[in-house]
């Protein structure tokens, strides 16, 4: 499925497992992707629809609104932390070629085996962190301090599972470096 980009070929560094418990999650992941993906699109078509309808009520109606911006805001953060896996499976996270294209390809494939663990060991400790304040923003029954007052569950929740995604994500990518059928890209 395109989405009006592509990265090339030689741009995806990890080789793909064609079969097992690896292989397995990673089309499970990629099929959860997929639909977390147009979800995330139609949220920032959402968030721009809600701004606009909020910028013509004020404008043209005279008439004030007060949850708008929280609104727009929720949605960007459930569209950026869970489309995060996806970009992260095509690779798209902003990288350094340069450093990719200058080093020999058995140097630059533990240089990617590395940056993926140590982006999963990162990813692991903020999706932790974002479990925590999830918990503690259910317990303490918080909320956003305007009057619309929308608890803040519902971004601590799109955060924590977003980046345990990104996680989830980066743990098979480095598996498979380890795994992979080498004739396969």
């Amino acid at each position: 499925m395109s989405h009006g980009f592509e990265l090339p070929s030689s741009a995806r560094s990890v080789v793909l497992p064609r079969a097992g418990a690896i292989a397995a999650c990673t089309r499970g992941l990629a099929w959860l992707n997929e639909r977390i993906l147009l979800a995330s699109t139609l949220a920032i078509v959402a968030a721009a629809l809600v701004l606009t309808g909020s910028v013509a009520t004020r404008y043209v109606l005279k008439v004030p609104t007060d949850w708008q911006d929280e609104a727009s805001v929720f949605l960007m953060v459930g569209a950026t932390f869970l489309s995060g896996a996806y970009v992260q499976s095509q690779r798209g996270h902003v990288g350094i070629a340069a450093l990719a294209g200058m080093l020999p390809p058995s140097v630059n494939r533990w240089r990617v085996i590395l940056a993926d663990a140590i982006s999963f060991l990162f990813c692991s400790f903020f999706s932790w962190k974002s479990w925590t304040l999830l918990r503690d923003a259910v317990v303490d029954d918080q909320t956003t301090s305007s009057t619309w007052a929308p608890p803040l569950w519902i971004p601590y929740g799109m955060m924590a599972v977003g980046m345990t995604l990104v996680a989830a994500q980066l743990l098979l990518q480095t598996a498979a470096h380890f795994t992979a059928d080498e004739d396969v890209r």
